[in-house]
């Protein structure tokens, strides 16, 4: 239980001593960030194999009084290791990464520093038990972001630095409107505690409406169509560690994992909610796969498949909500919300390692036009090879991780008649291959242009965790194997169907 504040305290710490000592001693940045990543994950996989029960700590030891609880909630359950896995794992990976690529920018220790707030803020919001800090963690989270999708300070990326503040205060203006709701009618934020007073009383319309500004404001952290316009420039214009960090972790770790947490563990679920939430995820699923065939700069693509892959996990998501609200099919409802997880997950890993490769490749040609690349694989092999293994999972091509997991949701889909759904998912599964080939032909299997002959591989330290992802890519189709999803995923899963359960645990400790 003490473990938890840890996730908090040590970025926070480690970005004020890289502030502080960073101009003097340039490699105090990627070590200490590094070291505390590597220890945060370490503690992680230490929870998800050891420690069973659902973790709460109080801060300051402020618990409930009078069955009220008013002190500051950090939570740990099945599904918030899952997302603390990925934000800790996959931020180390863009961490080791950043050690060679971020010499070729000004302001090292600026970069680790945001690096660092940008890590506490998200591994903050997983954590948090009430509304009111998760608001708090989520703005950190976005502002070390705004700033780190502008580091480069060209004309594109402060651009698209401002427009993405612009839409995300929208956001969290209407994420802050929603607690300032929920305390209005509740008299707490504390999410279990809203949880157990939604389902014993009688909560009115302003919860429907509380419900409708969470979706808009988490949708449009998440880049849901239509709430995505800010991703595709954000994205691609961000240093590629950092791109990996937000379409591989951020838009998870505020958007899709606080959709969740509300609509299952907090708000009573609903059909014609649930169907909403269905249909976002399948608009997304579709829009993001069309717009991204005319794609010819590699990081534009990637940004527009990361709306398309979110849209599988939406949709798995909403298909479970729904079958939980007709009171049915519970089984086939834990089914498609395993998809969505497993899902999650693999994004993860298969669009970090994307973006991880786009950046190998921008890095020794300065280019990110497939047009004007082609034949790397001769002269960048790790590069090449660890691309196209991404590639393949992503598409869905087994035996990679991204099969396993689609083919989870389209049976779910199946099983429970919507047919029109499985059916999309497929096609879209197809069209995203079709784009992956593309990229891999023009970027690396053309005939190599003269002025790349002398073109080395990128330097160690980016190719490490490159083929680090690239092995996870298919080694986690194990979680497949029912032994190893049930230490894994199942846990997650049933931490979202037990609804009453998240409410229980945290008020009884």
């Amino acid at each position: 239980m003490d473990y938890i504040p840890l996730y908090v305290v040590l970025p926070l710490i480690a970005g004020v001593i890289i502030l502080i000592f960073g101009r003097k001693l340039k490699f105090i940045g990627s070590l200490l960030l590094n070291l505390v990543l590597a220890y945060l994950t370490y503690i992680t996989i230490y929870l998800i194999l050891k420690e069973k029960s659902v973790l709460v700590y109080k801060v300051g030891g402020w618990g409930i009084v009078n069955g009220i609880p008013i002190g500051i909630f950090l939570v740990v359950d099945s599904l918030s290791k899952v997302l603390l896995l990925i934000i800790n794992f996959v931020g180390l990976c863009s961490a080791l990464y950043s050690i060679s690529y971020i010499k070729k920018f000004t302001g090292e220790e600026k970069y680790f520093a945001l690096f660092s707030l940008m890590i506490a803020g998200m591994n903050g919001v997983v954590i948090s038990g009430d509304l009111f800090n998760i608001f708090v963690f989520l703005e950190i989270a976005a502002i070390a972001s705004y700033a780190l999708v502008a580091f480069g300070i060209r004309k594109e990326e402060l651009e698209a630095s401002f427009k993405y503040q612009v839409l995300g205060g929208i956001s969290s203006m209407m994420i802050l409107l929603g607690v300032s709701m929920i305390y209005w009618k509740f008299g707490t934020v504390n999410i279990a505690d809203i949880g157990r007073l939604i389902r014993t009383g009688n909560t009115g319309k302003v919860v429907y409406f509380v419900q409708a500004l969470f979706l808009m404001g988490f949708g449009l952290k998440a880049a849901l169509v239509p709430f995505h316009s800010w991703l595709p420039d954000a994205h691609s214009s961000a240093p590629s560690p950092i791109s990996a960090m937000l379409s591989g972790v951020l838009i998870k770790a505020i958007g899709v994992y606080v959709i969740m947490r509300l609509f299952f563990n907090m708000f009573l679920i609903n059909y014609k909610t649930s169907l909403i939430i269905t249909i976002i995820g399948a608009l997304s699923m579709i829009i993001g796969v069309i717009l991204a065939i005319g794609q010819w700069d590699i990081k534009r693509l990637l940004a527009y498949h990361s709306i398309s892959q979110m849209g599988y996990v939406v949709t798995g998501i909403g298909v479970g909500l729904i079958l939980i609200s007709k009171n049915k099919d519970i089984i086939f409802a834990s089914f498609s919300i395993l998809g969505a997880l497993f899902h999650l997950f693999n994004h993860a890993l298969f669009k970090g390692l994307l973006f991880l490769t786009a950046g190998s490749v921008e890095y020794r040609t300065e280019l990110r036009d497939m047009r004007k690349i082609g034949g790397l694989s001769e002269k960048m092999p790790i590069t090449s090879g660890t691309s196209l293994v991404a590639s393949m999972s992503i598409a869905g091509i087994p035996p990679f991780n991204g099969f396993f997991s689609k083919l989870i949701i389209i049976i779910a889909l199946i099983k429970t008649k919507y047919y029109l759904l499985a059916l999309s998912a497929v096609g879209v599964s197809i069209i995203t291959l079709s784009s992956f080939l593309k990229l891999q032909r023009y970027t690396f299997f053309e005939r190599l242009k003269s002025s790349w002959e002398n073109v080395q591989e990128s330097p160690f330290w980016m190719c490490v965790p490159m083929i680090l992802l690239a092995l996870l890519c298919l080694g986690t189709s194990a979680l497949i194997i029912p032994g190893i999803r049930e230490k894994f995923l199942s846990p997650a899963v049933n931490a979202l169907v037990e609804i009453w359960k998240y409410s229980i645990n945290v008020l009884e400790q």
